[in-house]
């Protein structure tokens, strides 16, 4: 395959896969978020998003990204230095529990316009950026895996499976980045996770830590809402 092929697979439009197919990664994806031992292994997905999220706000608003740690238990940390208050602060802690909404909302995006290959290799651009910042083993082990699997579809897999693979992936992102956010609250109700984004947020700005929970709730049902419409209306 020449550089040009390759070129045009990328930027190329792919035809809409049939409605069977879009409706079964949606079903796959619901399954993946609803059923707990299968939540237990999909969730770390959503945590390379979380914390890439994290990562790549830091960056953008110019705090500086010293590493990021992805934990077995589904746990992450991203550190970073910079003012310890104001808006990077500020955009850089809201940023994780809204990512992996976001960026299905984003893949959804892409799919409804037909850019199947694009959306699976900017996946594989962001994971090998978020690679060079993890620090530590089992980090690197999860984004090495994520990676090669959207690296191997996108280069050898046929066109129905890219498809399904990058449908897969956009509905589970859209659905699983509303069970965070409730596991959250859940967790802050039982008295639970004081150091999370919500109560940092809060502390830095003054507004209540539910109130920073609700707006999480607000942005990933709104992506699902939105990303589900393109996808189901791209036929």
């Amino acid at each position: 395959m020449d550089i040009a092929e390759v070129w045009h697979r990328l930027v190329d439009a792919q035809p809409a896969p049939p409605q069977w197919l879009v409706l079964g990664a949606a079903a796959v994806a619901l399954l993946a978020v609803a059923i707990r031992p299968v939540w237990r292994l999909s969730r770390n997905v959503v945590t390379i998003a979380h914390e890439g999220g994290h990562g790549l706000v830091a960056v953008l608003t110019r705090r500086r990204l010293s590493g990021i740690r992805l934990h077995s238990d589904t746990s992450g940390l991203t550190l970073s230095s910079g003012p310890p208050t104001g808006p990077g602060m500020v955009l850089t802690a809201a940023a994780g529990y809204t990512a992996p909404s976001l960026l299905g909302l984003g893949g959804a995006a892409l799919l409804a316009s037909g850019r199947i290959t694009a959306l699976l290799w900017i996946c594989i651009v962001l994971l090998a950026g978020m690679l060079l910042m993890i620090r530590n083993a089992f980090g690197v082990v999860s984004v090495l895996v994520t990676g090669g699997a959207f690296l191997a579809i996108s280069w050898y897999g046929s066109t129905e499976l890219q498809a399904a693979f990058a449908y897969l992936g956009v509905w589970f992102l859209l659905v699983a980045g509303v069970r965070p956010v409730m596991e959250l609250q859940a967790k802050r109700r039982r008295g639970g996770a004081r150091d999370s984004d919500a109560d940092q947020l809060a502390r830095l700005t003054g507004v209540g830590g539910l109130l920073w929970v609700a707006l999480f709730l607000v942005v990933s049902l709104a992506c699902l809402l939105a990303g589900g419409s393109w996808l189901m209306h791209h036929q």
